[in-house]
């Protein structure tokens, strides 16, 4: 991911802060209307967890940056034939426009995806906990991504070629695996996704936002690839990790039993006039 070494010591601090406010701020209100949301998160528990997460994304990135670039021996000995052949069509590509639309395409889903989910009235009633829920998955991607960048080395496409600039000694161009802009955008729009298929399970349209949860992620795959910024194996990679993350942990946390089948104890007399106890099967949506 582009200026990583800048971006993510601010945003492990700020996610892991934000999420314990919120996290502790909605724990009152999850334990007080706990049959309205499908989740249920402790401080206590969750707390630990976003730590530990962002203390491995933080050893990560500590990695990343103890990588070294490649030298011109080095540059000058890659050969595109040495790239495996699912990945050989992208090796040699370079476009500074194309990764400027998959910043664009990134960045702001990764506020906007959340971020439409205080429009549903259910989610908005729970909305520092879906908030502190959305930290902790982002840093469970965070943390697979800068501990995978930081351990492997594999060459971006574009060295392949003979653009990039300044960009082609440095460390950065090691990190082709795996795609982080495409991790981390999966990894919101496949979270707003489940957040609002648990809170309003078979509503109209679920259908159409699935699709879009899909799509964009994959544009932004698609553009990565353009600018010669990772191979097609890279973004799959990416993709995979970001939608199992994003669907994984809001189901790590959903409450068993709020949508099938309850037993609702009653008693009462019968015809006869005989007392009688029993249970009543009842189906929650």
């Amino acid at each position: 991911m582009g200026h990583i070494t800048q971006l993510f010591p601010m945003k492990i601090l700020a996610s892991i802060a934000l999420a314990g406010a919120l996290l502790t701020a909605a724990a009152p209100a999850a334990q007080a209307q706990q049959s309205d949301s499908p989740y249920h998160t402790r401080f206590a528990v969750d707390g630990p967890i976003i730590l530990g997460l962002g203390a491995a994304s933080a050893f990560g990135l500590y990695r990343v940056q103890q990588k070294s670039g490649l030298s011109d021996a080095e540059l000058a000995a890659l050969r595109k034939e040495d790239v495996p052949s699912f990945d050989r069509f992208s090796a040699g590509r370079y476009s500074e426009s194309a990764q400027t639309v998959s910043d664009l395409l990134c960045y702001p889903t990764l506020v906007i995806a959340p971020g439409l989910l205080a429009l549903n009235k259910d989610v908005r009633s729970h909305y520092g906990q879906v908030l502190g829920l959305y930290v902790e998955t982002m840093l469970a991607t965070d943390a697979l991504f800068t501990s995978t960048v930081g351990n492997v080395y594999r060459y971006r496409p574009y060295l392949y070629g003979t653009e990039g600039g300044g960009g082609r000694s440095g460390a950065i161009a090691t990190n082709s695996f795996f795609a982080g802009h495409t991790g981390h955008t999966a990894t919101a729009t496949f979270f707003a996704a489940k957040v609002l298929h648990d809170f309003n399970p078979g509503y109209a349209g679920e259908a159409f936002v699935w699709g879009a949860a899909a799509l964009v992620p994959a544009a932004v795959a698609y553009y990565r690839i353009e600018a010669g910024k990772h191979f097609l194996s890279d973004n799959i990679v990416g993709y995979t990790v970001g939608t199992t993350m994003g669907i994984l942990v809001p189901q790590l946390h959903k409450v068993a039993g709020r949508a099938g089948v309850s037993f609702v104890p009653m008693q009462g007399l019968n015809a006869n006039g005989y007392a009688y106890s029993g249970l009543l099967l009842s189906k929650r949506l």
